[in-house]
């Protein structure tokens, strides 16, 4: 694999000219044309449909309308109620609520299923579509139902990727779709084109989420793609099956990537065929002289079977190398967990080597990068005739929707898989976030699926409870079953893999999906449980900010799972205060205390009463501000806390890991940098400011308070440096915080307190 920075013209789709001072006279002298970068880079792929959606006239500062969106069970409730509390009447566009994260509706009562009434009776209500729980995952269900040619997606879900089949989607937090709801637009400025221009053709044994973990971990850590769209070229796409393509797509949210989109051909219009859609296949290629910002070569015959160690898909190393490297890798392994864990839990990976192999007690294949046709028929081939053993090892097995369910029923595959004992499923996503198949404590599991961020297997660090997750390819994860749970490459057996033909048949869909065809019935009630809550009010960002810092991260990276968690936590979804108090729960259990502490003073302030009656420590700190800003003070000024996090927001497209924050009183994060766009856009439309500070020794400390006086001017005014101070010890001690630009509608949002707010007028 080949990284480079400086970008690069492909020819017809296959001549790889690497930008330098003579590529122009190259490009000439094969195409008899002269044609600068810039005219160059509107020839990508990624242009074409972003050009198309763009309603701004200015390519460079875009404002997207997408053409469908999708949502699942953990955030389609507060998408819909923040757009109910701005006044929304109908769905403008396509709008599909499928249920495969609450699907279980084991924990919380009836808060699960009363979600799902909720979601299918506002699909009644405003003209959407509603797919039952263990019919599909969000994102098989638009590869089946949504995707088209040329079109864009936006999905509260990180791993909205349709790439594959010629759609470009985004996965963003709930307030993007919310705008989208009120026919606003997706700002962003015109993002990078990363080319992946792929030869060759994967060895026998390697699949999807071998080449993807490949890539995950040449380009996350330098950030290579991170915000960029991938678009995916090169003759080695077409000794891809659409289904081996899909499985390397998906994972391109771990890459820290914008979106992704690849040339399609007759396979992908195949595709589209089997699905009864053939209309909406469309061919799509770059120009005949395209240029990107930044490329990646990849020989696909290149690559091994890969596994990403806990607890980062960026962890990766071959089998092979794993293997040979065994003790020494798991020890760098249990060292990354002190880091992670905060020295709280021991994780002991070194026990699971047996007579110098590595033990598994758990493989999984499932969701939307596991559980496709041609994944589990492979498993299913390399299984057949085998036993996964009665000892610790388990294998579960979840088809990514019905319609693949049922065609392995008819196939055999799914006897084959039963007879070895494993165990296949419905259609969930339960695995990927810590919601099923939770592995016993210092187990160590083997999942193709999305992540194995440390939370996400279900670990309970506060209770001494911890196990571990490993990414691999369904082909490994079954030549480990066969091997009776000693992890074993794909590549190291012999099997005759069948291949079978995939028959989609829709009947199922249409017996169970509500579909209102984008007619609203405004005469539907509406259906709430009792955990369905409404957000409280949020106030205006005030002119002058009290700020207390009541979280300090010192991790490379902080996700998603660790600001707020997944798993159980999910049934509190639709009650954004009783969700809040799982905030930073594992990685800092006193975090919600202490923000509520400080609440306590603005929540005086709100209420016209004096903040230092309410919270006495502050006494000293408004002495010191009054000090040397004696016209700071109850009128003029706010209260709130905030958390320090190097790089925080890797992971999950969920809103509620900023949302949280927000309503226990957060009105800012400070980080050296943000891990995703979605992240920064999420403490954005929440009205919290997404600060950034240079990395080197802090100037403040936890539990530090810190003064931003006239922050609500500064703001207005499009400033990207503020006036900040710690006051400590009676004394004010400047320091300078940093924000990158923000929209006109970004701005606004801030300043009016949240997007809630915002549309509120």
């Amino acid at each position: 694999m080949k990284l480079y920075e400086n970008g690069a013209y492909l020819l017809n789709g296959r001549d790889v000219i690497i930008d330098s001072p003579e590529a122009s006279a190259e490009i000439t002298a094969k195409t008899g044309k002269s044609i600068t970068s810039e005219d160059a880079k509107k020839e990508t792929i990624a242009y074409g449909i972003l050009s198309n959606h763009n309603t701004s006239g200015n390519m460079e500062k875009l404002q997207i309308k997408f053409d469908k969106l999708t949502s699942h069970d953990i955030t389609f409730v507060g998408i819909i109620q923040t757009a109910r509390a701005s006044g929304l009447e109908k769905f403008p566009i396509p709008y599909v609520l499928t249920n495969c994260h609450n699907s279980l509706c084991a924990v919380g009562g009836t808060i699960n299923e009363d979600d799902h009434m909720f979601g299918l009776t506002c699909a009644k209500k405003y003209g959407g579509m509603y797919v039952p729980p263990h019919q599909a995952v969000i994102h098989q269900f638009a590869r089946e139902m949504l995707a088209g040619g040329g079109k864009m997606i936006l999905g509260s879900d990180s791993h909205t990727r349709y790439g594959a089949l010629g759609t470009m989607a985004v996965g963003e937090g709930g307030p993007e779709l919310v705008k989208q709801l009120l026919n606003k637009t997706y700002d962003i400025d015109m993002p990078g084109v990363v080319g992946i221009y792929l030869t060759g053709e994967p060895m026998k044994g390697v699949g999807p989420q071998d080449i993807a973990l490949a890539i995950i971990g040449e380009v996350f850590e330098n950030g290579f793609v991170k915000n960029k769209v991938m678009e995916f070229v090169g003759p080695g796409v077409a000794n891809l099956s659409v289904d081996y393509r899909i499985g390397v797509d998906v994972m391109t949210t771990e890459t820290t990537c914008l979106s992704s989109i690849w040339r399609t051909d007759d396979k992908v219009k195949e595709f589209y065929e089997i699905h009864g859609r053939e209309e909406d296949y469309a061919e799509l290629n770059p120009g005949e002289v395209a240029y990107y910002d930044s490329f990646i070569e990849i020989d696909l015959s290149e690559i091994k079977p890969m596994i990403a160690m806990p607890f980062h898909p960026s962890n990766t190393y071959t089998i092979e190398e794993l293997n040979a490297n065994l003790m020494d890798i798991l020890d760098d392994c249990e060292k990354r967990a002190q880091v992670s864990f905060d020295g709280k839990v021991d994780l002991d990976l070194k026990s699971k080597v047996r007579n110098g192999k590595l033990y598994v007690d758990q493989g999984i294949i499932a969701g939307c990068a596991g559980g496709g046709f041609e994944n589990i028929c492979d498993a299913a081939d390399i299984l057949k005739g085998t036993s996964i053993g009665a000892d610790e090892f388990t294998l579960s097995v979840y088809p990514a929707s019905t319609p693949i369910y049922m065609e392995l029923v008819k196939n055999g595959a799914v006897a084959n898989l039963l007879a070895t004992g494993a165990i296949v499923k419905t259609a969930f996503c339960g695995p990927c976030f810590g919601a099923g198949d939770t592995p016993a404590n210092n187990a160590f599991s083997i999942r193709h699926s999305t992540r194995n961020f440390p939370n996400r297997e279900g670990s309970k660090l506060q209770n001494g409870q911890v196990a571990s997750v490993a990414l691999m390819d369904a082909r490994s994860i079954a030549a480990t079953a066969a091997n009776k749970g000693y992890l074993t490459a794909a590549t190291d057996i012999d099997v005759n893999y069948s291949k079978p033909k995939y028959f989609f048949d829709k009947t199922i869909y249409e017996n169970r999906v509500f579909d209102s065809k984008g007619v609203a019935d405004p005469s539907v009630e509406i259906q709430f449980g009792p955990n369905i809550k409404d957000w409280p009010a949020m106030s205006a960002l005030p002119e002058n900010l009290v700020l207390k810092v009541v979280s300090e991260i010192h991790d490379p990276v902080t996700t998603t799972d660790e600001l707020i968690l997944s798993g159980e936590t999910s049934s509190f979804r639709s009650n954004p205060l009783g969700l809040a108090e799982f905030a930073l729960s594992r990685k800092d259990p006193e975090y919600v205390g202490r923000a509520k502490e400080v609440q306590k003073a603005q929540k005086a302030i709100e209420a016209d009463q004096c903040p230092v009656e309410a919270l006495p420590e502050m006494k000293p700190v408004m002495d010191a501000i009054k000090a040397k800003f004696p016209e700071a003070g109850q009128g003029n000024i706010g209260v709130g806390s905030t958390i320090f996090a190097v790089k925080p927001g890797d992971g999950s497209a969920r809103e509620q890991a900023a949302s949280c924050q927000k309503v226990l009183g957060g009105w800012a994060n400070i980080a050296n940098e943000y891990a995703t766009k979605r992240y920064r856009s999420n403490l954005i439309n929440w009205g919290m400011l997404p600060f950034i500070i240079d990395e080197g020794e802090l100037p403040f400390k936890n539990l530090d308070y810190l003064f931003l006086p006239g922050i609500r001017a500064a703001v207005a005014e499009g400033a990207t440096e503020f006036e900040a101070y710690v006051v400590k010890d009676g004394e004010l001690k400047p320091f300078t915080l940093r924000m990158g630009e923000l929209t006109p509608d970004e701005k606004d949002i801030i300043l009016k307190g949240c997007l809630i707010n915002y549309y509120r007028g």
